[in-house]
């Protein structure tokens, strides 16, 4: 249970008797019965909103002393005035987490947060009372409000970071005060805003920075941008000789992939070999904390990934559908492709790929970049939105061959009627793109005119 001694409180409205909330929540609409509300100031002024908090029957609020208090406030309606909401929220979080006092698991990375998330707490809560990030609730106001969350009795907290700018991750690492942490990847997302993969790689590593003394950070070790920050807090996981742990014997299934790692076989229900990496920084940070391989691999056996992540499903036609729609940088499409290619037994392989976003002034090199992967046994590639006609150039002037056929789109609308052509039960097809792209609803509409058809 939350209570009023977390709170960096300068006063309060009424005399102050110590008190308790089941949550709290900075969305009026989302209080429930008793809990705490905190107005932030951004495109509105939350402080106007108390009264909603009110009539949802908040009990109490963190309040700027800076902001006028409405005179007709009920008096069972506790303030608690502090210099600033945003900065109370994060010291609150930060006060709560060493009281409960979890093993704290911090993740960051380009790509691959979520499904590594997924992956340590399948593991971990199997021998333990776990709690895990949330949706996207992974920034400066997301991550505060899962750590609030956490059950008092919480032995592993499993924290996604996520940052589109430099001091970001440093920020919620002070916060939160990670135990172990994970960089799963540097590719290319915000590198509109970081300038480069140097400096991606430099905000990332902001996660050592509130790493409690005895905490190992658990990285990609085949990738070349990390390798300045290796030192002996470091766990360096990949499939080049030179890593610490190296993962070795990658044996692509029809449902996943077997691999050798510390001595050890073990499989994964996932597509993409990019997750063998991601399972194996798991499987190296389950074991720091004690888990044996049995636990390990029935961890990994059950895992659930959060949807539009490699997710797999039967479409009405047989197909077998690869929901990759979430997000999207060069390296994870790369990624996603190389994947179909190299599944078993589908005569058709299509490939659905729509515009990336925040890659800077590289944007037109990097769209082009991912034409190279696009080569047989895809049989169909389907461009669609604005950016991609780059890709859609690039290949046709450099990879183009008579057996992948080709079609590049503006809207998804137009797209519909080629997917439906092309799709029978002999299909794989994967969609892939970044997330506002929303290319989910792509998926939604070529399925349905599958079922009135």
């Amino acid at each position: 249970m939350l209570t009023s001694t977390l709170i960096p409180s300068l006063s309060t409205l009424h005399p102050l008797k110590e008190m308790t909330f089941p949550s709290v929540s900075t969305d009026t609409r989302t209080l429930e019965k008793g809990a705490l509300y905190v107005p932030l100031v951004a495109n509105r002024n939350g402080h106007h909103f108390v009264k909603q908090a009110i009539e949802n029957q908040a009990t109490a609020a963190l309040w700027n002393q800076h902001e006028p208090v409405p005179d007709d406030l009920p008096t069972n309606f506790q303030l608690f005035f502090v210099e600033d909401t945003l900065k109370a929220l994060q010291k609150m979080a930060s006060n709560y987490r060493d009281v409960v006092n979890p093993v704290v698991i911090a993740i960051t990375g380009s790509n691959g947060k979520t499904t590594t998330k997924d992956l340590v707490e399948s593991v971990l809560s199997l021998g333990a009372i776990t709690y895990k990030t949330q949706g996207n609730f992974n920034n400066h106001i997301g991550m505060p409000l899962t750590i609030l969350a956490m059950p008092c009795d919480c032995q592993y907290l499993i924290l996604e970071m996520g940052m589109s700018g430099f001091r970001e991750i440093e920020l919620l690492s002070t916060i939160a005060k990670p135990n172990q942490a994970i960089v799963t990847n540097i590719g290319e997302s915000h590198m509109e805003q970081l300038g480069s993969r140097e400096g991606i790689a430099k905000a990332k590593m902001e996660i050592v920075s509130g790493l409690t003394a005895g905490g190992s950070v658990f990285i990609d070790g085949d990738e070349e941008l990390l390798k300045p920050y290796w030192n002996e807090s470091t766990k360096a996981i990949g499939f080049k000789q030179d890593n610490v742990l190296q993962i070795e014997q990658v044996k692509m299934l029809q449902e996943g992939y077997t691999f050798v790692f510390h001595h050890h076989q073990y499989s994964i229900p996932l597509l993409g070999k990019h997750n063998v990496k991601n399972a194996a920084i798991c499987i190296a940070l389950a074991q720091e904390l004690g888990f044996d391989t049995e636990q390990i691999q029935t961890g990994l056996s059950a895992v659930q990934i959060t949807g539009m992540r490699l997710e797999k499903t039967t479409g009405p036609f047989g197909e077998l559908v690869i929901n990759d729609a979430y997000n999207a940088s060069p390296t994870s499409m790369k990624a996603a492709i190389e994947t179909v290619k190299e599944m078993p037994t589908f005569e058709k392989k299509i490939v659905v790929l729509g515009d990336l976003y925040e890659l800077g002034e590289k944007e037109e090199e990097l769209h082009r970049s991912i034409a190279a992967a696009i080569t047989p046994p895809i049989t169909t590639v389907i461009w669609v939105g604005d950016f991609v006609h780059w890709m859609h150039d690039e290949w046709s002037k450099h990879y183009a061959t008579s057996s992948t056929a080709a079609f590049y789109f503006k809207t998804k609308e137009e797209a519909v009627k080629t997917i439906r052509s092309y799709v029978d039960d002999q299909t794989v097809i994967l969609f892939k793109a970044s997330r506002g792209m929303k290319l989910e609803e792509l998926i939604n509409a070529y399925q349905q005119e599958g079922k009135e058809g």
